[in-house]
């Protein structure tokens, strides 16, 4: 199978390294993206034109994909199954869910025209409660810009057909009927959520990193969902 896997906002391809050998090992063909835009200097690249660039990678590709999305690119992955659901055997959200129709993934400080990651201080201990001081000092500096309109951008979705494509989440806390319950509290996303034909959940026991703190489990519960 092919997986191409989406980083979350400021986050490059690189940060999928210590992921990819067990999904190469299991037989897959592996596609680590970098955003266009990511390192940069200010440009006009939005949330649309990350998910073109997702599209045409999945055009790219023989056969069907599977799009693996971390945090934002959660959103990226959910808005590129929208363009091509015919083409996505499953998406796989790591420590996120589906994204409402008309919302964008957070609004952050504009920095000369990109959004400038913010430190790991600036979260929730929720967040990062795994990554000890060693682990900030060494991802930190794997940290880049993004452009300003990514995460502020509404995403557009409009056929129907994404609620056909499976999906799994991987939460770093939740469990299914732990998800399922915040889900019902959370409006046009838990609409969407509960709108999705085949869901699967499965717990990392991580923050909201685990390509970092827990590459070995994440890369298994990888497998697990590529191969139902």
């Amino acid at each position: 199978m092919d997986i191409i896997l989406i980083p979350g906002l400021w986050l490059d391809a690189s940060t999928w390294d210590a992921v990819l050998p067990r999904l190469q090992a299991a037989g897959h063909r592996t596609h680590a993206l970098t955003m266009p835009g990511v390192g940069e200097p200010a440009s006009d690249i939005g949330m649309a034109e990350w998910i073109d660039h997702v599209v045409a990678q999945v055009d790219a590709v023989d056969g069907p994909v599977v799009l693996v999305g971390h945090s934002g690119g959660g959103n990226v992955a959910w808005g590129a199954a929208d363009a091509r659901p015919d083409r996505i055997a499953r998406v796989v959200f790591v420590d996120t869910v589906p994204p409402a129709p008309g919302h964008g993934i957070s609004d952050f400080t504009v920095v000369d025209g990109v959004v400038p990651f913010p430190g790991w201080d600036f979260f929730p201990e929720e967040d990062v409660w795994d990554l000890d001081d060693a682990m900030r000092e060494r991802t930190a500096p794997l940290t880049k810009s993004v452009p300003a309109r990514v995460p502020s951008e509404p995403i557009a979705l409009g056929d129907d057909r994404r609620f056909d494509v499976p999906v799994t989440l991987l939460m770093g806390g939740y469990d299914r009927a732990e998800l399922d319950a915040e889900m019902a509290k959370w409006g046009e996303y838990g609409a969407e959520y509960f709108a999705i034909r085949d869901v699967t959940v499965a717990r990392i026991g991580s923050a909201h990193w685990p390509q970092f703190t827990a590459p070995d489990r994440l890369a298994d519960l990888l497998v697990a969902a590529v191969e139902p």
